[in-house]
């Protein structure tokens, strides 16, 4: 399916996070696309994408088309300038954030491009949180069962209570 992505609004991430303001075209939401996702990005100067964060299930990717500024990365900080491409496989090793902190006043755009996984977790290691998703992955809405957040420490006893003996059961 075709889509002209001036046809497709910009979306602002509802946060309380000072400095993570972006906007974002969901281009692959716009098509029957289900197994890829892909969203155009613009970072402004000083601002930051997503929190530093990597997905459980899903890859990622980033090409930047134009602006600069830097990715952060499990171990590293890079450069990202119009061309670079960047891979970030599942996992802790593909943990990433991208940052618009250059000296000009330009505005970062970049392409990120994903795989559509359902059920994904995603962990936030500097906010101690982890996100669960299911019915759609992260990328998409419609259709969602759930979307939490929880402590990254939060933990419950699995047999808290003992179960009931039903009728079922031996005695």
């Amino acid at each position: 399916m075709h889509v002209d992505s001036d046809d497709i609004d910009w979306n602002e991430p509802d946060t309380d996070e000072r400095a993570t303001t972006f906007r974002r075209k969901r281009l692959s939401a716009a098509t029957d696309a289900k197994d890829i996702g892909c969203s155009l990005y613009k970072l402004p100067p000083g601002n930051r994408s997503w929190p530093y964060h990597y997905h459980e299930a899903n890859e990622e990717a980033i090409y930047v088309l134009s602006g600069t500024g830097t990715i952060r990365l499990q171990d590293s900080t890079h450069a990202l300038s119009a061309g670079d491409y960047v891979s970030l496989p599942a996992g802790e090793t593909g943990g990433h954030r991208v940052i618009n902190d250059s000296d000009d006043d330009v505005t970062l755009r970049y392409l990120a491009i994903s795989t559509m996984q359902d059920p994904d977790v995603v962990i936030y290691p500097d906010m101690d949180k982890l996100g669960v998703y299911t019915g759609t992955p992260p990328g998409r809405h419609e259709g969602r069962k759930l979307t939490k957040y929880y402590p990254e420490n939060a933990d419950v006893d699995y047999w808290s209570e003992k179960p009931k003996k039903s009728e079922a059961d031996p005695e």
